[in-house]
């Protein structure tokens, strides 16, 4: 009997040991894994966290191009950005073109100053070959009394004297030649010579009574007033302000064409032959 219960008591007991075995090699702690080499963890200080981050708060170093871990770039601060991640030395598109535009601003000089340096060399006066008889494409102004030049009374300096103080007279050759000893006629009409300008004398010869201009001419180089006008419009014609015909009439093309350059050239627009427009021509 005591031997049966010894041999009872033997296989509970390795029962109870085979029991114990598999949990105690379940407990066992797990082994250790290596360190990550040093160059490694060196070369991912410079990698960047991924890239999702939360709408409007940006990555610290956006500025930094993501570089794949182990491969370091010296350079990455200077690539190209991701979208979403502006960097603080980048340069937009905008921004470029306005650089650009900035250095391609025309630096051409102005239609002034390149007929100022025209202007450096003397004119040369001419002698031209002109009708004679009136044009009738050219209409000539009527005789109006005491008729005054419109907006001479803005001219300020004695060049325009003879402007402002011009009043249209009618007389007869007896009343003329009494009060002014040079009178010509040139074109179709009778001009009388007065302190370096030449001036229509109405009624000299009704017949010939044909004035394109009723005002003053600046006796340029002592020349007859028609000859005056062809070379003031032969100048003009050389700087590209005059287009007609040299005919020494001052019709309303030729006054255009002065009055066109006398504004480029910051002159009283006269439209007329006045003495500091022949200057800025040359002609003096």
């Amino acid at each position: 009997m005591n031997m049966i219960m010894k041999m009872f008591f033997v296989l509970a007991s390795c029962l109870a040991l085979a029991s114990v075995a598999p949990g105690a090699e379940e407990n066992k702690p797990a082994p250790k894994k290596k360190a990550a080499p040093a160059h490694a963890a060196q070369g991912s200080q410079h990698a960047v966290a991924p890239t999702a981050h939360p709408t409007g708060h940006p990555a610290q170093h956006a500025q930094h191009a993501v570089v794949p871990a182990g491969h370091p770039s010296q350079h990455a601060q200077h690539a190209v950005v991701p979208a979403g991640h502006p960097s603080q030395h980048a340069i937009t598109p905008a921004a470029n073109a306005r650089l650009q535009t900035q250095h391609n601003v025309s630096t051409a000089p102005s239609r002034a100053a390149l007929h100022g340096q025209a202007n450096a060399q003397r004119f040369q006066a001419r002698h031209f070959n002109l009708a004679t008889k009136p044009n009738p494409a050219i209409a000539s102004a009527r005789f109006r009394a005491n008729n005054q030049i419109q907006g001479s009374r803005n001219w300020q300096g004695q060049h325009y004297q003879a402007f402002r103080a011009y009043r249209s007279q009618w007389h007869d050759s007896g009343w003329w030649g009494g009060h002014y000893n040079r009178i010509i006629l040139i074109g179709g009409g009778y001009y009388y010579w007065d302190g370096g300008y030449w001036y229509p004398a109405w009624g000299y010869n009704p017949g010939y009574s044909y004035y394109p201009y009723d005002g003053p001419i600046y006796a340029y180089n002592d020349l007859p007033p028609d000859q005056v006008v062809a070379n003031v419009q032969t100048a003009l014609q050389e700087q590209g302000y005059y287009h007609g015909e040299v005919d020494g009439l001052l019709g309303p093309l030729t006054r255009a064409a002065i009055a066109d350059y006398q504004r480029d050239h910051g002159l009283y627009m006269t439209s007329a032959v006045d003495e500091p427009t022949l200057a800025s021509l040359g002609m003096t």
